[in-house]
Protein backbone atom coordinates (compact mmCIF):
# COMPACT_ATOMS: atom_id res chain seq x y z
CA UNK A 1 0.00 0.00 0.00
CA UNK A 2 1.58 3.64 -1.28
CA UNK A 3 1.60 5.95 2.07
CA UNK A 4 -1.32 8.24 -0.36
CA UNK A 5 -3.64 5.45 -0.39
CA UNK A 6 -2.87 4.74 3.51
CA UNK A 7 -3.41 8.47 4.15
CA UNK A 8 -6.43 8.41 2.00
CA UNK A 9 -7.54 5.23 4.04
CA UNK A 10 -7.22 6.47 7.00
CA UNK A 11 -8.77 9.98 6.36
CA UNK A 12 -12.09 8.25 5.30
CA UNK A 13 -12.22 7.60 9.17
CA UNK A 14 -12.47 11.57 10.14
CA UNK A 15 -15.54 12.53 12.04
CA UNK A 16 -16.10 8.70 12.47
CA UNK A 17 -16.83 6.86 15.90
CA UNK A 18 -13.25 4.90 16.16
CA UNK A 19 -14.54 2.77 18.29
CA UNK A 20 -17.73 1.63 20.67
CA UNK A 21 -18.31 4.03 23.38
CA UNK A 22 -17.45 2.53 26.71
CA UNK A 23 -19.27 2.75 29.62
CA UNK A 24 -17.83 3.17 32.87
CA UNK A 25 -18.13 0.13 35.03
CA UNK A 26 -18.50 1.86 38.62
CA UNK A 27 -20.39 4.92 38.76
CA UNK A 28 -18.49 7.64 40.12
CA UNK A 29 -17.54 7.10 44.11
CA UNK A 30 -15.81 8.70 46.93
CA UNK A 31 -13.46 5.67 47.57
CA UNK A 32 -11.55 6.03 43.71
CA UNK A 33 -11.38 10.56 44.43
CA UNK A 34 -9.89 9.65 47.52
CA UNK A 35 -7.55 7.03 46.07
CA UNK A 36 -6.70 9.00 43.11
CA UNK A 37 -5.96 12.29 45.37
CA UNK A 38 -3.68 10.06 47.56
CA UNK A 39 -1.86 9.32 44.83
CA UNK A 40 -1.47 12.58 42.79
CA UNK A 41 -1.28 14.49 46.16
CA UNK A 42 -4.04 16.75 45.37
CA UNK A 43 -5.38 18.23 48.97
CA UNK A 44 -8.18 20.15 48.11
CA UNK A 45 -11.09 19.56 50.57
CA UNK A 46 -13.64 19.64 48.36
CA UNK A 47 -12.90 16.37 47.17
CA UNK A 48 -13.07 14.49 50.05
CA UNK A 49 -15.54 16.84 52.55
CA UNK A 50 -19.17 17.37 52.35
CA UNK A 51 -18.00 20.45 54.64
CA UNK A 52 -15.64 21.95 52.56
CA UNK A 53 -17.50 21.18 49.56
CA UNK A 54 -20.46 22.50 50.69
CA UNK A 55 -18.62 25.62 51.70
CA UNK A 56 -17.94 26.11 48.24
CA UNK A 57 -21.12 26.16 46.54
CA UNK A 58 -21.28 22.06 45.94
CA UNK A 59 -23.91 20.24 46.86
CA UNK A 60 -21.18 17.75 48.47
CA UNK A 61 -18.71 15.89 47.12
CA UNK A 62 -17.29 16.34 43.80
CA UNK A 63 -14.70 14.47 41.46
CA UNK A 64 -11.37 15.96 40.33
CA UNK A 65 -12.20 17.19 36.95
CA UNK A 66 -8.58 16.11 36.00
CA UNK A 67 -10.12 12.37 36.67
CA UNK A 68 -12.42 12.69 33.58
CA UNK A 69 -11.04 9.90 31.97
CA UNK A 70 -10.59 7.92 34.60
CA UNK A 71 -13.73 6.16 35.21
CA UNK A 72 -14.07 4.93 31.65
CA UNK A 73 -10.70 3.73 31.35
CA UNK A 74 -10.34 0.08 29.84
CA UNK A 75 -9.31 -2.92 32.42
CA UNK A 76 -5.47 -3.67 32.32
CA UNK A 77 -5.23 -6.44 29.73
CA UNK A 78 -2.10 -9.06 29.55
CA UNK A 79 0.34 -7.75 26.94
CA UNK A 80 -0.51 -4.14 28.43
CA UNK A 81 -2.11 -3.36 25.13
CA UNK A 82 -4.47 -0.16 25.41
CA UNK A 83 -7.85 0.67 23.99
CA UNK A 84 -6.24 2.49 21.43
CA UNK A 85 -4.38 0.28 20.11
CA UNK A 86 -7.61 -1.84 19.17
CA UNK A 87 -8.92 1.15 16.79
CA UNK A 88 -9.69 0.30 13.22
CA UNK A 89 -7.89 3.44 12.18
CA UNK A 90 -4.55 2.86 13.94
CA UNK A 91 -5.05 -1.05 12.32
CA UNK A 92 -4.66 0.82 8.78
CA UNK A 93 -0.83 2.26 10.36
CA UNK A 94 0.18 -1.22 11.55
CA UNK A 95 -0.70 -3.45 8.63
CA UNK A 96 1.63 -0.62 6.71
CA UNK A 97 4.74 -0.89 8.84
CA UNK A 98 3.60 1.23 11.79
CA UNK A 99 3.64 -0.41 14.29
CA UNK A 100 5.51 1.85 16.88
CA UNK A 101 2.92 4.04 18.74
CA UNK A 102 3.85 6.52 21.47
CA UNK A 103 1.11 9.19 23.22
CA UNK A 104 2.41 12.55 22.24
CA UNK A 105 -0.02 14.93 24.01
CA UNK A 106 -3.28 14.97 25.33
CA UNK A 107 -6.17 18.21 26.36
CA UNK A 108 -9.40 18.15 28.82
CA UNK A 109 -12.25 20.46 28.88
CA UNK A 110 -14.65 20.21 31.62
CA UNK A 111 -18.12 21.27 31.11
CA UNK A 112 -19.10 20.66 35.36
CA UNK A 113 -17.96 18.75 38.22
CA UNK A 114 -18.74 15.08 38.39
CA UNK A 115 -20.48 14.18 41.34
CA UNK A 116 -21.38 10.67 42.83
CA UNK A 117 -23.56 8.89 41.33
CA UNK A 118 -22.86 10.06 37.93
CA UNK A 119 -22.47 7.16 35.24
CA UNK A 120 -20.10 8.35 32.28
CA UNK A 121 -19.81 6.47 28.85
CA UNK A 122 -16.92 8.06 26.63
CA UNK A 123 -16.99 8.05 22.41
CA UNK A 124 -14.06 8.11 20.77
CA UNK A 125 -13.70 10.19 17.42
CA UNK A 126 -11.18 10.35 14.81
CA UNK A 127 -10.67 14.67 14.72
CA UNK A 128 -7.51 14.22 12.39
CA UNK A 129 -4.98 12.23 10.23
CA UNK A 130 -1.73 13.79 9.53
CA UNK A 131 0.60 14.09 6.60
CA UNK A 132 3.44 12.01 7.30
CA UNK A 133 6.14 13.03 9.51
CA UNK A 134 9.79 12.83 10.30
CA UNK A 135 10.17 13.13 13.75
CA UNK A 136 13.04 11.86 16.58
CA UNK A 137 11.52 8.76 16.76
CA UNK A 138 10.94 8.03 13.14
CA UNK A 139 8.70 8.48 9.86
CA UNK A 140 5.34 8.74 11.14
CA UNK A 141 1.56 10.06 11.06
CA UNK A 142 0.39 11.92 14.02
CA UNK A 143 -3.71 10.71 14.49
CA UNK A 144 -5.80 12.78 16.93
CA UNK A 145 -8.79 11.29 18.66
CA UNK A 146 -11.31 13.43 20.04
CA UNK A 147 -13.30 11.85 23.06
CA UNK A 148 -16.81 12.77 23.97
CA UNK A 149 -18.20 12.45 27.83
CA UNK A 150 -21.68 12.22 28.55
CA UNK A 151 -23.59 11.58 31.54
CA UNK A 152 -26.42 8.82 31.69
CA UNK A 153 -29.33 11.71 30.57
CA UNK A 154 -26.87 12.07 27.35
CA UNK A 155 -25.14 15.79 28.27
CA UNK A 156 -21.83 16.45 27.80
CA UNK A 157 -19.48 16.53 30.61
CA UNK A 158 -16.14 16.88 28.58
CA UNK A 159 -14.00 16.23 26.38
CA UNK A 160 -10.54 15.09 25.29
CA UNK A 161 -8.14 15.40 22.27
CA UNK A 162 -5.52 12.63 22.50
CA UNK A 163 -3.02 12.59 20.15
CA UNK A 164 -0.59 9.55 19.45
CA UNK A 165 2.02 9.27 16.75
CA UNK A 166 2.54 5.96 14.94
CA UNK A 167 5.81 5.24 13.22
CA UNK A 168 7.88 2.58 11.59
CA UNK A 169 10.42 1.49 14.33
CA UNK A 170 13.09 0.44 11.59
CA UNK A 171 13.42 3.29 11.04
CA UNK A 172 13.62 5.58 14.57
CA UNK A 173 17.23 4.15 15.26
CA UNK A 174 19.62 7.04 15.79
CA UNK A 175 23.11 6.81 14.79
CA UNK A 176 24.75 4.10 16.66
CA UNK A 177 28.76 4.96 18.19
CA UNK A 178 30.97 2.57 17.43
CA UNK A 179 32.74 1.22 20.67
CA UNK A 180 36.44 0.70 21.25
CA UNK A 181 38.15 -2.31 19.49
CA UNK A 182 35.63 -3.32 17.61
CA UNK A 183 33.18 -4.33 19.94
CA UNK A 184 28.98 -4.23 19.76
CA UNK A 185 28.11 -0.69 18.87
CA UNK A 186 26.07 1.21 21.60
CA UNK A 187 23.46 3.56 21.26
CA UNK A 188 23.98 6.85 22.78
CA UNK A 189 21.67 7.61 26.05
CA UNK A 190 19.20 10.34 25.76
CA UNK A 191 20.24 13.27 27.09
CA UNK A 192 18.49 15.94 28.88
CA UNK A 193 18.11 19.96 29.07
CA UNK A 194 20.34 21.69 31.95
CA UNK A 195 18.92 25.28 33.18
CA UNK A 196 19.90 27.88 35.05
CA UNK A 197 17.36 26.50 37.86
CA UNK A 198 18.39 22.45 37.71
CA UNK A 199 22.23 22.89 37.19
CA UNK A 200 22.55 22.54 40.26
CA UNK A 201 20.92 18.97 40.52
CA UNK A 202 22.72 17.43 37.60
CA UNK A 203 26.24 18.66 39.05
CA UNK A 204 24.99 17.15 42.79
CA UNK A 205 24.51 13.83 40.08
CA UNK A 206 28.34 14.35 38.49
CA UNK A 207 29.19 14.33 42.23
CA UNK A 208 26.63 11.30 43.00
CA UNK A 209 24.73 13.41 45.13
CA UNK A 210 20.82 13.64 45.07
CA UNK A 211 20.25 17.15 45.84
CA UNK A 212 16.79 19.13 46.01
CA UNK A 213 15.34 22.90 45.91
CA UNK A 214 14.14 23.93 49.50
CA UNK A 215 12.09 27.34 50.70
CA UNK A 216 11.50 27.53 54.22
CA UNK A 217 12.03 23.58 55.28
CA UNK A 218 9.79 22.75 51.97
CA UNK A 219 11.66 20.59 49.02
CA UNK A 220 10.46 20.52 45.81
CA UNK A 221 11.38 18.24 42.67
CA UNK A 222 11.53 18.38 39.86
CA UNK A 223 13.75 21.92 39.97
CA UNK A 224 11.94 25.16 39.46
CA UNK A 225 12.20 28.75 39.14
CA UNK A 226 9.92 29.53 41.50
CA UNK A 227 8.42 28.07 44.78
CA UNK A 228 5.01 26.61 44.17
CA UNK A 229 4.13 28.41 47.34
CA UNK A 230 5.55 31.24 48.59
CA UNK A 231 6.52 32.22 45.23
CA UNK A 232 10.14 33.10 45.91
CA UNK A 233 13.16 32.59 43.66
CA UNK A 234 15.34 32.12 46.40
CA UNK A 235 16.18 28.60 47.28
CA UNK A 236 18.67 26.41 49.37
CA UNK A 237 19.94 22.66 48.20
CA UNK A 238 19.61 20.11 50.50
CA UNK A 239 20.93 16.53 50.08
CA UNK A 240 19.13 13.42 50.59
CA UNK A 241 19.63 10.24 52.26
CA UNK A 242 18.71 8.45 49.00
CA UNK A 243 16.42 6.19 50.63
CA UNK A 244 12.76 5.96 50.03
CA UNK A 245 10.14 3.07 49.65
CA UNK A 246 8.37 2.43 46.18
CA UNK A 247 5.13 4.74 45.96
CA UNK A 248 3.86 3.71 42.38
CA UNK A 249 5.61 1.64 39.36
CA UNK A 250 5.31 0.58 35.97
CA UNK A 251 7.02 -2.02 34.15
CA UNK A 252 7.79 -1.11 30.72
CA UNK A 253 7.42 -3.08 27.70
CA UNK A 254 6.73 -0.60 24.86
CA UNK A 255 7.59 1.60 23.17
CA UNK A 256 11.54 -0.23 23.14
CA UNK A 257 13.92 2.60 22.77
CA UNK A 258 17.42 2.01 22.17
CA UNK A 259 19.34 2.74 25.72
CA UNK A 260 17.21 0.18 27.31
CA UNK A 261 17.10 -3.11 27.99
CA UNK A 262 13.86 -4.30 28.56
CA UNK A 263 11.17 -5.44 30.33
CA UNK A 264 12.25 -2.01 32.60
CA UNK A 265 10.66 -1.32 35.63
CA UNK A 266 10.50 1.99 36.96
CA UNK A 267 9.46 3.52 39.64
CA UNK A 268 7.69 6.77 41.50
CA UNK A 269 10.07 6.61 45.03
CA UNK A 270 8.95 8.83 47.71
CA UNK A 271 12.52 9.80 49.60
CA UNK A 272 12.88 9.90 53.26
CA UNK A 273 12.49 13.92 53.29
CA UNK A 274 9.04 13.60 51.55
CA UNK A 275 10.24 14.19 47.44
CA UNK A 276 8.94 11.64 45.36
CA UNK A 277 11.46 10.65 42.05
CA UNK A 278 11.25 8.46 39.03
CA UNK A 279 13.48 6.49 37.96
CA UNK A 280 14.64 3.02 37.11
CA UNK A 281 14.94 0.11 39.38
CA UNK A 282 18.95 -1.98 38.87
CA UNK A 283 19.27 -5.46 38.96
CA UNK A 284 16.31 -6.56 40.05
CA UNK A 285 13.44 -8.95 38.94
CA UNK A 286 10.40 -7.15 37.59
CA UNK A 287 8.08 -9.40 40.12
CA UNK A 288 10.19 -7.82 42.69
CA UNK A 289 9.44 -4.60 42.16
CA UNK A 290 6.35 -3.61 44.82
CA UNK A 291 4.33 -0.89 45.86
CA UNK A 292 5.93 -0.22 49.41
CA UNK A 293 9.15 -2.10 49.41
CA UNK A 294 12.10 -0.45 50.65
CA UNK A 295 14.55 1.10 48.40
CA UNK A 296 17.86 3.30 48.27
CA UNK A 297 19.42 5.05 45.48
CA UNK A 298 22.55 4.08 43.34
CA UNK A 299 24.58 6.22 40.86
CA UNK A 300 24.33 5.06 37.50
CA UNK A 301 27.35 6.32 34.50
CA UNK A 302 25.38 5.57 31.85
CA UNK A 303 28.36 7.26 29.78
CA UNK A 304 31.48 8.77 30.38
CA UNK A 305 30.90 12.14 32.97
CA UNK A 306 27.17 11.10 32.45
CA UNK A 307 25.80 10.20 35.84
CA UNK A 308 21.98 9.38 36.46
CA UNK A 309 20.20 8.00 40.02
CA UNK A 310 18.44 4.78 40.25
CA UNK A 311 17.51 2.56 42.84
CA UNK A 312 18.28 -0.90 44.14
CA UNK A 313 15.82 -2.73 46.26
CA UNK A 314 16.93 -2.77 50.32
Amino acid sequence: MTDDSLLAQAREWVGRAANQPATARDPVNVPMIRRWCEAMGETNAIYFDESAAQAAGHPGIVAPPAMLEVWTMAPYRPGGRTAEEGMAVLNLFDEAGYTGVVATNTRQEYDRYLVPGDVITSTPIVDDVSDEKRTALGIGHFVTLRYEFTDASDERVGRMTFRVLKFKPNLAQPKAEATEEGGENKFPHPRPAITHDNAFYWEGLSNRKLLFQSTDGRLRHPPGPMDPVSGSLEFDVVESSGRGTIHSFVVMHQPRLPGFEYPLPVVLVELEEGVRLVANVLDADPKEVEIGRKVEVDFVEVEPGYILPAFRLS
